[in-house]
């Protein structure tokens, strides 16, 4: 009887022992999945710093009803543009990024020409003859006015110390017509039906 009473008793420190054992690697482990979730949140915050993402709405000029939303997101070292429109006649129509952030008048001409701090003839972006760092280019609406138009560059910033590459004060301006990337300044895209001013 005395044998089984200490073989149970052996059992039992064996057990407390195992269960001791086992809360601290579960304690160690906690620990390090915390660590690691420190990690990753500090990881999620350097990128969401690195990551600039502004909104803008399109408003009609020219008395159109073409409006819209325009993002830019800054990252890696270059802008990324995504403008969602409506209200746009079917085919093809051209957009650019305007000389000054400035869309009060009707028919949109206060934002200036297009933004060229380069001095170069307008053309086809990334033309060897030149471009103007606004000329984005044309783009196509479908049967019901709807267009998506996404553009990347590395030639752009936003607040930089760059007076070449920094689009903030400027202006995006979609125009009725197409860019016929010769005719100078502008390539006779016709009437400015959209507007909307790059913070500043």
């Amino acid at each position: 009887m005395k044998t089984i009473k200490l073989a149970a008793l052996g059992l039992l420190i064996a057990a407390s022992y195992n269960c001791k054992e086992a809360k601290k690697e579960a304690d160690k482990a906690s620990d390090t999945i915390e660590e690691a979730g420190d990690d990753i949140k500090e990881a999620a915050k350097e990128i969401a710093q690195s990551v600039n993402t502004v909104k803008f709405m399109m408003e009609p000029k020219s008395d159109s009803n073409v409006k819209g939303t325009v993002f830019f997101t800054e990252a890696d070292g270059k802008v990324s543009m995504r403008a969602m429109l409506s209200g746009l006649s079917e085919g093809e129509h051209a957009i650019h990024i305007h000389d000054k952030a400035d869309c009060s008048s009707a028919d949109g001409k206060s934002t200036g020409g297009h933004w060229n701090p380069t001095s170069t003839p307008h053309g086809k972006w990334g033309a060897e003859e030149g471009y103007h760092k606004g000329d984005i280019g044309n783009f196509k609406a479908d049967a019901q006015g709807l267009a998506t138009v996404e553009f990347a560059t590395d030639e752009w910033c936003m607040g930089c110390e760059d007076a070449t590459k920094d689009i903030l004060g400027k202006a995006v301006i979609v125009h009725q017509g197409v860019d016929d990337f010769t005719s100078q300044p502008s390539g006779a895209a016709g009437k400015r039906v959209s507007c909307t001013g790059i913070i500043q």
